[in-house]
C-alpha cells in the first residue's frame, strides 16, 4: 500500500478549523480559496515591492511604465488611458505620473489632436527602466511558482481565470 504524502497545512487551514469548532453549520469553502488568494496576492505584492526597490519605484509607478510600455511605440497614451486601464482615479494618476515626471521616466505633452487633452510618454531613461524592473519582477513571480510544476501552475492559471471571469457579473 502506497503512503499518502502528507498533506501540508497553512494559517488559512487552522482559521478553517476555528470556524469549524465553533460554526460548524458554515461551509467555508470559499474562504479556503479567498483566504489562500489575499494572502499569496500580499506576499507576492510584499515581493514585488522589494523587486522594484532598486529602480527606485513603487509597485504602482512599476505599473504606470509597464502600461505605457506596453502599449507599443511611440509608448505614448493619454493620462484617460492610463487611468482607465489602472483603475485609478484621475488624482491618483496625476500623484504617480508628477512623480515619474520628476525622475525623468516619462513626459507629459500637448496633445495635437485635443486641445485640451495630454499625452504621457516615456522617456528613453523610463523604457530602460521599465524593461529591467520588468525581468526583476518576473524573477520574483517565477521563484514562487516554482513550487508547482508546469502542469499544475498551467491548471491554476486556468482555474483563476475562470474563477475571475466568473466574479465579472
Amino acid at each position: 500500500m502506497q503512503q499518502q504524502e502528507e498533506r501540508r497545512t497553512d494559517a488559512v487551514d487552522a482559521i478553517i478549523g476555528q470556524w469549524a469548532r465553533v460554526r460548524p453549520d458554515l461551509d467555508t469553502r470559499a474562504m479556503e480559496v479567498f483566504g489562500r488568494v489575499f494572502r499569496l496576492a500580499r506576499a507576492m505584492g510584499d515581493r514585488m515591492e522589494k523587486a522594484y526597490e532598486p529602480y527606485g519605484i513603487s509597485r504602482g509607478e512599476f505599473d504606470v511604465l509597464a502600461t505605457l510600455r506596453r502599449a507599443g511605440e511611440p509608448h505614448t497614451l493619454s493620462p484617460r488611458e492610463l487611468s482607465a486601464t489602472l483603475m485609478l482615479t484621475t488624482g491618483g494618476m496625476t500623484g504617480r505620473l508628477d512623480k515619474l515626471e520628476r525622475a525623468g521616466l516619462l513626459r507629459r505633452s500637448p496633445d495635437p489632436h485635443d486641445r485640451r487633452g495630454l499625452r504621457v510618454t516615456l522617456t528613453e531613461e523610463g523604457l530602460r527602466l521599465i524593461d529591467e524592473a520588468v525581468g526583476a519582477g518576473l524573477a520574483e513571480q517565477r521563484d514562487a511558482l516554482d513550487a508547482l510544476d508546469a502542469e499544475q501552475a498551467g491548471r491554476l492559471a486556468d482555474l483563476l481565470r475562470d474563477l475571475l471571469a466568473g466574479t465579472a457579473k
